[in-house]
């Protein structure tokens, strides 16, 4: 392929791509190969290139890349396949990233397992977030540094050489068969990794997973920036943080969360997840020496969630993740108090993850009994005080409940609250998440927001734009959902009463729960088990595609909640339970409901789909 050739094809792509390869921020599952995942993508994508083809329908119907956003997703696709192809590479050795120290703790993380050697060279200087010394203590990484002039000076290494420099044009670089992963910074858009050489190629996939939980890759906008410097050979300028948009999603957070406490913006909600973390394992390490810690983790939890604390505790001796059972037949306050018995015998730190409502099944424990629960003195094997927990709540599907003010329900508990901004806070519109605390968990949020910038895993310029404008009008929107979730519950319960519907009570929605997402578990029929699981899984395909057909500009096949206009419809099991231990997972239809959708036409479809069971 010549390098004219290549980016005169992708000044074409830029000029006719769709609008959704900027704007959307989840994936469609039903043009959504995963085991497949970008592989497809690109395929179909060289395939155009190769006929010279960038018409914009044609581009429309190149299948889902990766999954919109966090993981990868168009835009950046092409900017990895380019960037591979100008350098002689394989497209799945080239990885952008939104943060620029992330992709170094991909490789360090991958090194940690095996043992290897690792050295970081770089010139002028580090990523300004780079902490060594925090990186080794409280991550466990192990590596070498050494500063030099020029990457010729790279000599040969017995372990993995990573070269790391500051750019300010997306160029084409030489590259130096000593170096094992080139790390080309970009002020303000992200980083690009290049894993140089077949025998690094076992580490894809690694370093992709570390992307997929632990920030996001280059965002679109910013991606776009790097396209068109990289096809008009120019430095990009990209807009920075905007202090009075950051100030106002500050102000909103503390607002709707009744917190007065500050709160701490990230990339996306795993990123905001992964800081608090790693925060509490710092503080665990600076205030409990020694002490095994534990994350307590709802067995069926979003799979990102699950994966994520396992991830984590892998890399750790002294971290280990324990099973929580809250949906369905077991009941959140009784297996807290249970699992919270158990690690204080052991003497141990104790950090809960839990989600308010629940997800899929959309269920709220007794809040008085869980703050109860959560407050009682426990003692360890040896008669001594038990550490109290620290309850890391996921509140995404009711950002506006009060938990964390001073006369607030869990004001006495160490609480630390986090909500994914791809939902209600931007209405679908970008990743960006944010945590916060209580009074009585203040001295936490520090490590917390030390190490999302040593992640570098904030909020970009746009993310805190577009929050800055979505915020101010989220309670509204989450009342007006609800009130249309409601209305079609209703109607379901009406006209299909043999399905189960798990969606909060009357009772619950005036103390505030207004989630405007449900599970619907549809009638069954077969003669065992098997044949009556096989035959529901089924009916929900036959459900989400009659609605994607019928409404196709509101109904759509994707996770996401929250979201501005239409309902987004997906089955947990196969989308954001991925990861989650299959015995454990949800083969029912989760359905999303906007304040601004057709609710008389959803209604009349799914009368369709009722008469023809």
């Amino acid at each position: 392929m010549t390098n004219n050739k290549i980016l005169n094809y992708i000044k074409d792509v830029i000029k006719n791509m769709p609008t959704d390869w900027l704007n959307l921020t989840t994936h469609r599952l039903d043009i959504y190969n995963e085991s497949l995942a970008k592989i497809e993508f690109l395929e179909a994508f060289e395939t155009l290139y190769n006929n010279g083809n960038s018409d914009l329908e044609t581009l429309k119907a190149l299948p889902t890349a990766y999954d919109y956003i966090r993981l990868g997703h168009p835009l950046s696709s092409v900017l990895e396949w380019t960037m591979a192809n100008l350098h002689g590479l394989k497209a799945e050795n080239v990885i952008s990233f939104s943060s620029q120290t992330v992709p170094v703790l991909s490789i360090l993380r991958a090194n940690l397992f095996t043992n290897k050697s690792t050295q970081i060279v770089y010139t002028n200087t580090l990523p300004k977030s780079f902490n060594a010394d925090l990186i080794k203590r409280v991550y466990g990484y192990k590596f070498e540094l050494k500063k030099v002039e020029r990457l010729e000076e790279v000599e040969a290494y017995d372990g993995s050489t990573i070269f790391i420099s500051e750019h300010n044009q997306i160029d084409v670089i030489e590259l130096n068969p000593n170096v094992d992963f080139y790390i080309n910074l970009y002020h303000q858009l992200g980083s690009v990794l290049f894993a140089n050489g077949d025998k690094n190629d076992h580490y894809i996939s690694d370093i992709q997973h570390v992307r997929r939980r632990e920030t996001i890759a280059m965002t679109p906008s910013n991606t776009l920036l790097a396209l068109k410097a990289l096809t008009e050979q120019t430095s990009f300028k990209v807009k920075q943080t905007n202090v009075d948009d950051k100030a106002t999603v500050l102000s909103e957070i503390n607002t709707i969360t009744n917190s007065a406490t500050q709160a701490v913006v990230g990339s996306s909600g795993l990123s905001i997840q992964y800081a608090i973390m790693m925060g509490l394992i710092h503080s665990a390490l600076d205030n409990h020496i020694d002490k095994p810690i534990k994350f307590i983790v709802p067995t069926n939890c979003y799979g990102g969630t699950n994966d994520q604390a396992r991830r984590v505790a892998a890399c750790m001796d002294n971290v280990d993740v324990v099973d929580l059972e809250v949906d369905g037949d077991n009941d959140m306050v009784k297996s807290i108090d249970t699992v919270l018995t158990t690690v204080a015998l052991e003497d141990a730190i104790p950090y809960i993850i839990a989600e308010i409502p629940t997800n899929p099944r959309v269920e709220v424990p007794d809040l008085e009994a869980l703050k109860n629960v959560l407050s009682k003195k426990r003692k360890t094997a040896n008669g001594e005080t038990a550490i109290d927990p620290v309850f890391i709540l996921d509140q995404t599907f009711c950002p506006n409940i009060h938990f964390l003010g001073e006369n607030d329900t869990l004001s006495v508990v160490r609480t630390i609250s986090y909500v994914s901004g791809s939902k209600f806070p931007s209405g679908g519109k970008c990743t960006a998440g944010y945590c916060v605390a209580n009074k009585k968990a203040e001295d936490l949020m520090p490590n917390i927001a030390l190490h999302l910038d040593l992640c570098d895993n904030e909020a970009t310029a746009l993310q805190y734009e577009i929050l800055a404008k979505q915020m101010p009008s989220m309670k509204q929107r989450i009342a007006d959902a609800y009130t249309n979730t409601r209305a079609f519950v209703n109607f379901i319960h009406k006209n299909l009463p043999g399905a189960k519907i798990n969606f909060v009570s009357e009772e619950l929605a005036s103390q505030g729960f207004t989630p405007s997402v449900f599970s619907l578990d549809l009638p069954t029929k077969g003669n065992t088990a098997e044949e009556k699981e096989t035959y529901k899984r089924a009916l929900n395909h036959k459900l989400i595609d009659l609605m994607i057909t019928k409404i196709p500009d509101e109904s759509k096949y994707c996770v996401s909640y929250g979201q501005l206009k239409g309902v987004y419809w997906t089955i947990p099991a196969t989308s954001t339970q991925g990861t989650t231990k299959e015995g454990d997972k949800d083969y029912i239809a989760r359905v999303a409901l906007s304040p601004d959708m057709d609710l008389e036409l959803h209604k009349k479809v799914f009368l369709e789909f009722v008469k023809d069971l």
